[in-house]
């Protein structure tokens, strides 16, 4: 039985002349569970205000979550490559400043050990001519020039290892020109001999050390007065 073998005059009948109805066949009430067929229309029945689920759409958003998913390993794959450069950069950083100390402090070593080795090569060679002077002493000269000769071999003893060792004497002589570079004045003299400005007198010898001054020559200068105008002085008259 079905719903469209109603007659005509049945009051069961519906309205709409049998248009636009859902053929629902009932073969057997007693075997039909008309529930089961209710949740079956129900399930192929969309409700009121709900669109259905587009296909497309639910592959795009299955698509942007696994980018997501990939870009986020991606960052985080970035991220522990950056924190071991990190990691090793700071080691890295670690090590070159202690090799830095370290070579700071071999550094003051050698610096310290080279000073002390050209003191010692110094000393050892002044040594020998402190020990010509103590031989002088207790040897007995027969004649005072005997002595003298001794003082000088002493004397160029000395000069000899003042040259091996870099030292020279300045040559600053009596009547050279005042150099302030390389020499001290002490005071000034009057020597008519002598022009102005120059050498009077060398007090004490200035050395160089190889290129470098190591102590200047301190000289006397000559200075000679301006010479007087006498006869020019006395007829100026001061400007009124």
């Amino acid at each position: 039985m079905s719903i469209n073998d109603l007659p005509a005059n049945d009051p069961h009948a519906l309205p709409g002349d049998g248009e636009d109805l859902v053929d629902i066949t009932l073969e057997d009430s007693s075997t039909t569970d008309l529930q089961a067929l209710a949740d079956e229309i129900a399930s192929i029945t969309p409700s009121p205000g709900q669109e259905p689920e587009d296909p497309g759409e639910a592959a795009a958003s299955s698509v942007s979550v696994e980018d997501l998913q990939k870009a986020y390993d991606n960052a985080q794959d970035r991220n522990r490559i950056m924190e071991a450069a990190q990691a090793e950069m700071v080691e890295q950083h670690r090590r070159l400043a202690a090799d830095f100390a370290n070579f700071r402090a071999r550094a003051a070593r050698d610096t310290q050990l080279g000073v002390e080795l050209a003191e010692r090569k110094l000393l050892l060679e002044f040594l020998q001519v402190l020990d010509n002077f103590e031989r002088s002493l207790d040897a007995t000269y027969p004649t005072v020039e005997a002595f003298r000769s001794g003082i000088e071999l002493i004397h160029k003893q000395f000069h000899d290892v003042l040259r091996r060792v870099g030292v020279r004497p300045l040559e600053v002589r009596v009547g050279d020109p005042f150099d302030a570079t390389h020499a001290e004045a002490l005071t000034t003299v009057h020597t008519p001999d002598l022009p102005d400005q120059a050498v009077a007198n060398v007090f004490e010898r200035g050395f160089m050390l190889r290129e470098n001054l190591l102590r200047p020559a301190r000289v006397l200068v000559n200075h000679l007065p301006a010479p007087e105008c006498g006869g020019e002085a006395g007829g100026t008259e001061p400007v009124q």
